[in-house]
This record gives C-alpha cells, sequence and structure tokens, in this order.
C-alpha cells in the first residue's frame, strides 16, 4: 500500500522538485486526483499547486524561506513596538532592572515584566533579529558628559571654528596624549581550539608617554617622552609645532587639567597670533580622531613588537610614527572611517 509522502521532512530543494513534477503532470494530462496519488502527496496540496502555478508560473513553485515569520509570536504589533522602543531608548537599570546589559534573558525579563507574557531567550532572541538588532560591544560614555554641550559643539561651535580657520589662514590640529606599557597586547592569533596562545616577552615593566596632533589632511606632529605630563612638556610640545609651523595653529585638546593650567594660558597668550587653544566638551573622546591614532600606535607599533626594555620600546615608537609622517592618507582615512563629520 503506498503512502503519502510527509514533504516536511524533505529540504526545500526536493520539495520544490516535487511540486514542478507533480504541476507537469496535471499539465500532461493526468487528473489531480491521479497525480496526488502517484507522487504520495495530498489533493489539497497538488490542488494548491496548481493555483500557485497559474498566478505565478513555475517561479511560484521555488522554496521560500522557511520558519516562524519575522516577528511573529505572542506579541502583537503595539506591544512589539514598545518593547523595542523601551530597549533601544535605555538600558535595563534605567528601567529598574537587575540587568546591566540587554541580553536575551533581561528581554524576555522585560517582556514578562510589562506584559504578564512568557517568553524562552530563544524567542527572545528571534524578536531581537525580527526588530533589527544584534550583540554589539557597548561603548562606555561618562554619566558627568553633557550630551546637550556635546551636539552643540559638533553643529554649531566646530563648523564657525573651520570657518575663522579659514580667514586666518590658520591649520586646525587634533591633539591628545597617552602612556604606553610594556605589557600591552594587541590582536589575535591562531591557535587550537581551548588552548589559549601565550606570547613571550619580558617580565619587567616599563613605560613611555607621547604626546600628538594630526590634522584633517594627514599632517602629523608628534613628541615621544618619559615622566609624568606637565605643564613644561606640553608648553615643550607647543613650541615645537610653532618652530615647525608656517601657518597659524589651532590645535583642539581635551580637559586635561594641564591644558587649562595657568603657565599653557600664559604661553598661549603671549603666543596668539600664531596659536590658539580650543578645548572640546568634557568626557567626550570619541570627538577627537587623535585617539584613533593612540590605537594605531598601540595596535601596528607596540602590540606587534616585543620591546625588552625602554629604549627599544621609545625607538619602536618613533619609527613608527615617523612612519605616518610619510603616509598622510593613512592620517585621512581615521577622519574618513570614523570622523566624517570633519570637513578637510
Amino acid at each position: 500500500m503506498k503512502t503519502k509522502t510527509d514533504a516536511r521532512k524533505l529540504d526545500g530543494a526536493t520539495q520544490a522538485h516535487l511540486r514542478v513534477l507533480v504541476v507537469d503532470a496535471v499539465h500532461g494530462g493526468m487528473t489531480q486526483t491521479a497525480a496526488a496519488s502517484t507522487f504520495g502527496v495530498s489533493l489539497r496540496a497538488v490542488s494548491k499547486w496548481m493555483r500557485l502555478s497559474r498566478e505565478g508560473g513555475l517561479r511560484a513553485l521555488k522554496p521560500g524561506k522557511r520558519g516562524r515569520r519575522p516577528g511573529g509570536g505572542r506579541l502583537n504589533a503595539r506591544q512589539a513596538a514598545r518593547i523595542r522602543t523601551l530597549i533601544v531608548g535605555k538600558m535595563p537599570d534605567q528601567l529598574k532592572m537587575p540587568f546591566y546589559l540587554w541580553t536575551r534573558e533581561s528581554v524576555a525579563s522585560l517582556i514578562e515584566r510589562e506584559y504578564g507574557v512568557t517568553v524562552s531567550p530563544t524567542t527572545a532572541g528571534r524578536y531581537l533579529k525580527a526588530w533589527g538588532m544584534s550583540v554589539q560591544k557597548p561603548v562606555r560614555r561618562a554619566y558627568e558628559r553633557n550630551d546637550e554641550a556635546i551636539a552643540r559643539w559638533l553643529s554649531e561651535d566646530y563648523p564657525k571654528l573651520v570657518k575663522q580657520a579659514k580667514r586666518e589662514k590658520a591649520t586646525i590640529y587634533w591633539g591628545d596624549e597617552m602612556g604606553l606599557r610594556s605589557d600591552h597586547v594587541s590582536g589575535k592569533s591562531f591557535a587550537p581550539v581551548g588552548q589559549t596562545p601565550v606570547v613571550r616577552a619580558t617580565g619587567k615593566r616599563f613605560g613611555c608617554n607621547m604626546i600628538s596632533a594630526i590634522t584633517n589632511r594627514g599632517g602629523l606632529a608628534f613628541m615621544v617622552f618619559e615622566g609624568k605630563f606637565k605643564n613644561a612638556v606640553f608648553i615643550d610640545f607647543m613650541k615645537r609645532m610653532l618652530r615647525q609651523a608656517t601657518r597659524k595653529i589651532y590645535l583642539i585638546v581635551d580637559g586635561h587639567p594641564v591644558h587649562r593650567s595657568a603657565a599653557v594660558k600664559q604661553f598661549v597668550a603671549e603666543n596668539a597670533e600664531r596659536l590658539r587653544l580650543i578645548r572640546l566638551p568634557g568626557y567626550c573622546p570619541e570627538l577627537n580622531p587623535d585617539e584613533l591614532l593612540n590605537q594605531d600606535v598601540k595596535t601596528n607599533a607596540l602590540g606587534k613588537s616585543r620591546p625588552t626594555n625602554k629604549v627599544e620600546m621609545i625607538d619602536s615608537v618613533r619609527r613608527h610614527l615617523h612612519r605616518r609622517q610619510k603616509q598622510p592618507h593613512v592620517i585621512r582615512n581615521l577622519f574618513q572611517e570614523k570622523h566624517v563629520r570633519y570637513a578637510a
């Protein structure tokens, strides 16, 4: 006795091929009842496939995406829209939930709290995918930052600054400082699954510091130094910039205490015709593209070398920065990738 074929157990390509065979058989003169019996499928399925072929041709018989439709589930459209708005607008702790980040478990808990609907983490993940969300590493932001001031700086203050610089034929520099350590490791390495790769390096700890300034067009000025970042170091760096500059300098920096010190203010005032110091809003390192140069140095200079002493470290950093001075296109790429808001 011939049994019916359970098409649900067939893969999509085989299902589509079976539909085409049945439709061709009917078009060839076989009745739908006979075709259902011959190919082991239900008469209802044959009738449906014939209707699809009439409306859309053989293309309508191709395999479609299987599984539950995106967004389908126990939440209605209004409930789903509100949950998504809550997730996008706030973090769990701001909604008085015992979670720090949005995970499938925390989303499931939010749905249950808001609407009394219990869903599994898998279902919560399905909702998140349907809502256009993906797992991402969060960016840390300080509570003290003033988002309104930052937005105003981008939309009003910086455009005015660009116009003033053009009038004075000045060059805009972005400056920043950072410390380097011998135990810094960056990048990844292939290794057998479950066996963490080991990097052999000296157990001694030493470091140095670096101050740099870059322009939108790829210019770079830098200084590598030892010891703490103090007023004298920053003033010395600005003196070096002035000796090399042929145009007035607009130097944009963050709110470091040295940048706000009386000694620095006095030096800038004494050189007001050739130098202007501009401070960014507080707690917004993402506005300064020089931070990307810092990352480049840590990754491609220090991270890919194994200095055994401080002299080797300083030489490695200086060689890398001298190389970057000859590669202005690399500096310009920093603006193109993450700081397109800044016009050259």
